[in-house]
């Protein structure tokens, strides 16, 4: 997915810069530009009015608490304010606006300073309580927390009754107050002492840490980020549970809700899931998922009518399917990006047609060959002098630094050569810098002979001038110290190399011309118009009137249909969405075959679902359960995640806890005991996956 926006060079440029790089309220006093300074302060106005007037203006202020202390540390996970302001940042871009940070001394003024209209929204990893929703309108959930117990590591307390004639420290314009007062209710020994609005909660947390106060209250995410690099504190019992965070708005701000609410959901739903890991092959089978890196381009994976294909996909899904876990395929911005990630834990292994380097390298390993290719020299068909090296003489060939081609092409001006070797874009893939060779925008290029296989089944403007050196090898990639994963993967290719499941991969994306150049026509990215389904704009303003993300509609609609309208399922679902007739006419709806009704009943039906879960989830797991409840129906979901607590999983989370649970529900010593009984579990959990990662390459391919 593409975050990265292109902002316009502007007065909204500057303080964008400016407000990244460190905190705005110091730049006005720094020594600078006259102008600069005038330009900035033009932010310090009322302004009250939406979306509109915001985009007006191009610049989104955002009020966010501005604390005395500093942290001793660096948390290794991130703050939860720090998570926030990449969060907005990437909105506003998104947007075309300008995010300037207006800080505030007291955490207890920002709300007034909101609805003066000094700001647009407020940043404070802020609590949604039913006090604060009084005055202001909150965002979906940007996460949900836990109130927590927070103590010295030294300090002997494991339970409530160990706070007696102890202090909580606690700011009084905090969510923590009242959990505070509730306790001291329950046991009136505990003392609360009010603590300063200029000190944030991690700075009070320190002082615990310190031996100043006795303990405090704080949110689980901001404790996760500082037990992650902290010793000295221990947080000690959950006081209060299902605590939704989010941005706070001026409640007359419609279109700006909307507007944050639908980013914060496509965000959470296309966020990679879990923290980084390097484990090997035993660990990825215990949690049963291989993560594979790539890029998109017709030689390794794109999507096709709503179907996750590419060669480098196929033979990467039959090794999971091999090993019994389940694929997630992860693209990565940029080529130079690929190892970068493995390295990092981001993926398990690199599939994306990566040229075997020969050298023995420190941190990486390449696995057996399972495809050999050539180099070729790319250029215009109406070029008449390309056909020898010496015809690359006083031109101008554009590759990718991070590629195989740089290297060889290097080669060859050491050895003499005079040609200019000029650096594409790392998130250029061969095939886009192709295109622009046959524009005339680029001069020449090198591509892999089975790239220029797929390129000639559909284009004429480009020709294989002649082959470039000898053959080259592409393997898989994965950490050095993942031995037995690259075990398995050089145990796999070795069954599969040119056999009979290689080949018919390997003549489908290579050889067919007439089927490559269909899909080619039809894919979702560059090289097509984009769309995903012939009723995008259908799906579009009815999905937006509901604040979902019209690129998940769509891709339910093909999990449910294959797009076809007249599509009737054995129990009678019928249409686009495949509702049931009787669900329908409950919302008011006839003729489901007519594609406008189908979208629209299957639209409303999963706002209805919607209003049935709490605002406190998250955003993105709220949207699993309602997928699993349009698939396994609302009851069964419910069953699960009392089933998912028993078993001492997190009820509030899909991925990982309540799917295990929908499993359990196919067995009678589980469904037995439950309202609704038994439900075939697999179909809702492979339902709700599908539709995620197909959700995921949608946004992926769709990005501008």
């Amino acid at each position: 997915m593409k975050l990265t926006q292109i902002i316009q060079v502007s007065l909204g440029t500057l303080i964008f810069l400016l407000s990244a790089c460190g905190e705005p309220e110091n730049i006005s006093s720094e020594k600078g530009n006259k102008q600069q300074k005038k330009k900035i302060e033009h932010t310090a106005y009322i302004e009250k009015g939406d979306m509109p007037a915001i985009q007006k203006r191009k610049i989104l202020r955002i009020l966010s608490p501005r604390f005395s202390d500093k942290a001793r540390y660096l948390p290794r996970k991130g703050l939860p304010l720090h998570y926030e302001k990449q969060l907005l940042t990437e909105f506003a871009a998104a947007k075309g606006l300008a995010p300037v940070w207006i800080y505030v001394d007291k955490f207890s003024d920002l709300i007034p300073k909101l609805i003066a209209g000094e700001g647009d929204v407020i940043s404070a990893n802020m609590t949604a309580t039913k006090q604060r929703m009084q005055s202001i309108e909150f965002t979906s959930a940007v996460d949900s927390v836990r109130e927590q117990l927070v103590v010295a590591e030294k300090q002997n307390i494991s339970k409530l009754a160990d706070m007696h004639n102890k202090s909580i420290a606690i700011q009084k314009s905090s969510s923590f107050w009242d959990t505070a007062q509730e306790l001291q209710q329950k046991n009136p020994a505990i003392k609360i002492q009010t603590v300063s609005e200029g000190i944030s909660t991690q700075g009070i947390v320190d002082a615990v840490a310190d031996g100043k106060y006795d303990a405090t209250i704080a949110d689980s995410n901001l404790m996760d980020a500082i037990l992650s690099n902290s010793d000295g504190i221990k947080t000690v019992m959950t006081l209060r549970d299902d605590r939704k965070i989010a941005f706070g708005l001026r409640k007359n701000n419609v279109k700006l809700k909307f507007a944050i609410d639908t980013f914060i959901q496509q965000q959470k739903l296309t966020e990679p899931a879990g923290a980084a890991r390097t484990d090997d092959l035993a660990e990825i089978k215990k949690r049963k998922v291989l993560r594979v890196l790539t890029r998109n381009n017709a030689a390794t994976y794109y999507l096709w009518r709503g179907e996750l294909v590419g060669f480098e996909y196929e033979l990467v899904r039959e090794f999971a399917k091999q090993l019994g876990v389940r694929l997630e395929m992860i693209v990565v911005p940029g080529r130079d990006d690929l190892l970068a990630w493995l390295k990092e834990g981001r993926g398990d292994l690199v599939a994306a047609s990566m040229t075997i380097d020969s050298k023995n390298f420190t941190d990486i390993s390449y696995s057996k060959r399972y495809n050999i290719v050539n180099e070729v020299v790319v250029s215009r068909t109406d070029e008449k002098k390309t056909e020898q090296l010496e015809d690359l003489n006083g031109r101008k060939l554009v590759v990718r630094q991070s590629s195989s081609y740089w290297q060889s092409l290097k080669k060859l001006k050491e050895a003499g050569a005079t040609f200019e070797i000029i650096a594409a874009p790392e998130s250029m893939e061969t095939e886009e810098i192709i295109a622009k060779v046959a524009d005339g925008t680029y001069d020449l290029t090198i591509a892999d002979s089975h790239i220029m296989e797929i390129e000639l089944a559909w284009r004429d403007d480009v020709k294989q001038a002649f082959i470039l050196g000898k053959e080259m090898q592409h393997g898989w990639v994965v950490r050095k110290s993942n031995s037995n994963l690259l075990n398995a993967v050089n145990e796999y290719i070795k069954k599969s190399y040119r056999g009979t499941f290689y080949n018919i991969a390997k003549e489908k994306y290579f050889k067919k011309k007439r089927r490559i150049a269909k899909q080619i026509k039809q894919r979702v990215d560059g090289t097509s118009n984009g769309t995903l389904s012939p009723y995008d704009d259908l799906v579009k303003p009815l999905a937006q009137q509901y604040q979902f993300d019209w690129r998940l509609v769509v891709s339910q609609m093909y999990q449910e249909s294959r797009f076809d309208p007249k599509a009737k399922s054995w129990v009678g679902a019928t249409g686009l969405m495949q509702v049931m007739p009787r669900t329908a006419k409950e919302l008011g709806i006839k003729s489901l075959e007519l594609p406008e009704n189908g979208v629209k009943a299957g639209i409303q039906y999963l706002g209805w679902l919607d209003k049935r879960f709490s605002t406190n989830l998250s955003a993105k797991d709220k949207m699993w359960f309602m997928l699993a409840s349009y698939n396994a129906g609302l009851g069964h979901v419910k069953d699960a995640r009392r089933l998912a607590k028993q078993q001492g999983w997190n009820p509030d989370q899909w991925f990982g806890h309540v799917e295990k649970a929908m499993l359990l529900l196919s067995n009678p010593k589980y469904f037995k005991k439950t309202r609704f009984g038994y439900v075939r579990g697999r179909e809702p959990v492979n339902y709700v996956r599908d539709i995620r990662d197909r959700y995921r390459a949608y946004v992926q391919l769709t990005a501008s």
